[in-house]
């Protein structure tokens, strides 16, 4: 069975409502609804898409016409009317949507200022050729219709910009196992993992993912819940332990009692963690349109206090209404549509260059105000596999302990056998395989080489077999305070030594967090370790506070309890289990060589898995709202230092009136100076 991608529920080709194809995928819907949700996005961008191209064509053409008549039959300034109306009313129609919005609750914003100047420009260029008699002048058809192209162009940039919350969704929803084994009237039968009911008895064999959460009723095995935890060492559970569906069982057959199924278990309790998060989440209200607030009406306000003034004093109409218009033009700042879009394209850009994925202007927006950071342990701030890190032989011969381990680890897939193989490969050490291989589940292996008795394992391992390794306890009591797992070895009913295992630190791991700190940014790791392993890899990475024994779940809800503080959060992390947090984070971090779904649910992405890179993020999100704060700051005061000339204030004592020409020409200026203060970014440098 397949499931919804908007609502997860489980449907096939012969129970969906809808059924649709992309991308070489086949999706099927329960209802209507979910499937209008899941187009919808695309929709509305391909909308965007055709509206923007369709604009520009238009626009283009009336600014080559405003300059070279080229066209017969008809008056040039009919031509330009013409191809200008549908871009006013077609590409403008947004705008005009968003003032109307704006207007039924009281406020003004961008839209409204856009709609406003627009019109004005279109208004007085159409009486102009309608009314010759009484409008005389130029017109600037082409100054309404390049203002509009121009900022869905920064509209359009900013939608490809965003990723979509339900591929990240789905993501998950695809971790589901399809099937299970359950004992029914004493036989074993396969169904649908959907179709499990709490008390059902699953069957669950080596290398098999548990269909669902259960209890162990038969079996003792080591469980990979590296996509639910984040941790990369098996765990060791036996009867009466509780199990997390869709982790992987990697030896021993087990008997499991299913207790949540459905929407009940952990994994789905984490998708809807993530929905929770991202729906919730409030959209940062832009700076152009908190000062639009203030500045529309205030332009609205001069223009009809002027036109009124000017019809008081010469009782023409026609003037004092040019006043009105003139006002409008020169308030309505082209550049104010290029003034973020411009500095979040080449601030997106140059993070780009450095390695650094960032999804969304909000994203960008938020980053550089972050004054608290989560660092995820596995994967994130450790490599996320164990590597030896110490050697301590008796005889004081290491590469002789490591061969004996090695032999007795050669094929092993348990991932502390495998580090200590890997190290025997880095010193260039022979190996060959042992015989009679036994596992001792959380205990270690037993073996044979050279007609000798080959143990690798823990001191219980080594109990068990009536070896007394007193003399490496201090050895091994020093590694665990480490927070390393100490392994013992033992060759002939000797031992030979002890082998420090542990997940070590990235590379720049400790860099990235004195540098954050530097920055006066509190710096925090989380993870699902006890307490003393935790604080062993923090005090490596020189971090001081730490979250421990933290499950999925509670990661987001740390993240709430710090942003209930009133702190600006971001969290970094690498893996599925990370989701939830990365969403309910002002600021989500993924590791690029992280899960897929990690990645889809972070709204920055590093690509090189060097966190240094999270400095350098937040350096160019404060450069970049530096940037956008200028270039809001000359978009309004090139036009809004024409206004007292546009509303006539000059005109009785140097006979200087503001004229469309001088309007569309502090216009132009005021966009060239606004883009080319958004190029001098790529002269930006990164620290690191």
């Amino acid at each position: 069975m397949a499931t919804d991608p908007v609502c997860g529920m489980y449907v096939d080709e012969k129970n969906a409502v809808y059924k649709r194809e992309k991308n070489g995928e086949t999706f099927y819907f329960c209802s209507e609804k979910c499937l209008k949700e899941f187009e919808q996005p695309e929709v509305e961008y391909n909308k965007l898409k055709r509206v923007t191209a369709f604009s520009i064509v238009l626009s283009a053409a009336t600014l080559v016409l405003t300059y070279f008549p080229l066209l017969p039959v008809l008056p040039n300034n009919a031509w330009l009317f013409i191809l200008s109306t549908p871009v006013q009313f077609i590409g403008g129609w947004r705008f005009y949507k968003g003032a109307f919005d704006a207007l039924k609750a009281k406020t003004a914003n961008m839209d409204t200022l856009i709609a406003l100047g627009t019109s004005a420009a279109w208004l007085y260029s159409t009486l102009v050729i309608f009314l010759p008699q009484a409008f005389r002048g130029e017109v600037y058809f082409d100054t309404s219709a390049i203002i509009i192209a121009l900022i869905l162009v920064g509209k359009l940039l900013e939608e490809m910009a965003k990723g979509r919350a339900s591929e990240s969704l789905r993501k998950l929803l695809d971790l589901r196992p399809k099937h299970a084994v359950v004992v029914r009237n004493g036989k074993e039968v396969e169904i649908p993992a959907s179709e499990v009911s709490v008390g059902d008895v699953m069957l669950v064999k080596p290398g098999q993912s548990i269909p669902t959460d259960g209890v162990i009723l038969e079996g003792h095995t080591e469980i990979d819940e590296s996509m639910i935890t984040g941790e990369s060492l098996p765990v060791t559970r036996k009867e009466n332990d509780q199990v997390i569906g869709s982790t992987i069982n990697k030896s021993g057959l087990l008997k499991i009692r299913a207790t949540n199924v459905g929407s009940d278990t952990t994994l789905s309790q984490i998708i809807k963690l993530v929905e929770k998060a991202q729906i919730s989440k409030v959209p940062i209200q832009r700076l152009a349109d908190r000062i639009s607030a203030y500045f529309v009406p205030a332009v609205i306000l001069v223009a009809l206090v002027s036109s009124f003034a000017w019809y008081a004093v010469t009782s023409n109409f026609i003037f004092s209404l040019t006043i009105a218009i003139m006002v409008l033009i020169i308030a309505c700042p082209c550049a104010l549509g290029l003034a973020t879009p411009t500095a979040i394209l080449v601030g997106t850009g140059k993070a780009a260059e450095n390695g650094i994925l960032i999804r969304n202007g909000e994203a960008l927006e938020t980053a550089h105000k972050v004054n608290t950071i989560i660092f995820d342990k596995t994967g994130t701030l450790t490599k996320g596999k164990p590597s030896v890190t110490d050697l301590a032989a008796i005889s004081g011969d290491t590469k002789a302990l490591l061969k004996i381990a090695a032999i007795g680890e050669k094929g092993s897939e348990h991932p502390l056998g495998e580090a200590i193989i890997r190290k025997a490969e880095e010193m260039k050490i022979k190996t060959e395989y042992a015989k009679s291989y036994q596992t001792f589940s959380g205990k270690g292996i037993k073996s044979e080489y050279l007609r000798r008795n080959l143990l690798v394992g823990n001191a219980a391992l080594m109990k068990d077999h009536k070896l007394d390794v007193s003399q490496l306890d201090a050895q091994v009591e020093k590694l665990e305070s480490e927070g390393k797992t100490a392994t013992l070895v033992a060759y002939n009913n000797k031992p030979l030594g002890v082998i420090g295992i542990a997940d070590t630190l990235q590379d720049y791991s400790r860099d990235a967090v004195e540098a954050l700190s530097a920055k006066k940014i509190e710096v925090i790791m989380i993870t699902g370790d006890n307490e003393r392993t935790a604080n062993a890899i923090a005090k490596q990475a020189g971090i001081e506070k730490v979250f421990a024994n933290v499950l999925p779940q509670n990661k987001a809800e740390k993240v709430k309890e710090l942003q209930a503080e009133g702190k600006v959060v971001a969290f970094v992390g690498d893996g599925i289990n990370d989701a939830p947090a990365l969403a309910q984070a002002d600021v989500g971090i993924a590791i690029g060589s992280g899960t897929d779904v990690a990645k889809e649910t972070g709204s920055v992405i590093l690509i090189k898995h060097d966190l240094r890179d999270i400095f350098t993020s937040i350096d160019i999100s404060k450069y970049t709202m530096k940037k956008i704060k200028q270039n809001l700051f000359w978009a309004f005061f090139y036009n809004t230092a024409g206004i007292p000339v546009a509303a006539g204030l000059l005109y009785p004592y140097f006979g200087l009136l503001l004229t469309p020409l001088i309007a569309a020409a502090a216009m132009a200026f005021s966009s060239f100076f606004v883009v080319g203060n958004s190029v001098l970014m790529r002269g930006y440098k990164p620290k690191f």
